[in-house]
């Protein structure tokens, strides 16, 4: 992976707490996927920031290559990699999901 997106993603994982890496955008996904796990987010109320991995292909294919999970979207929590669709669906349903948010520290509609 290029120096430049290796920057980039570190650069985004440690300014936001809470991290989504997805296509397209939180108010416009281009995937259902990516749409799954911004929709869980927003129903909980977490603040997260989306990045658009479909404007820049250096930058959909590194981040794959720096959390070494093949499928995108990825959610990062704190600096730490969550999960991807299936992860983050299977936590938010059995209440998983909001425990890691507390044990983060971050707020979300209770």
């Amino acid at each position: 992976m290029d120096q430049q997106i290796n920057e980039l993603i570190n650069n985004e994982i440690e300014n936001n707490e809470v991290c989504l890496f997805m296509k397209g955008t939180p108010d416009a996904p281009q995937c259902g996927f990516s749409m799954a796990v911004s929709n869980m987010l927003k129903i909980l109320d977490v603040k997260f920031k989306g990045i658009n991995v479909l404007e820049n292909e250096k930058l959909r294919q590194g981040i794959k290559q720096f959390s070494d999970w093949p499928t995108i979207p990825q959610l990062y929590i704190k600096k730490e990699f969550v999960g991807g669709c299936d992860i983050v669906k299977e936590m938010y349903e059995n209440g998983e999901l909001k425990k890691h948010l507390d044990n983060k520290g971050i707020s979300y509609k209770k």
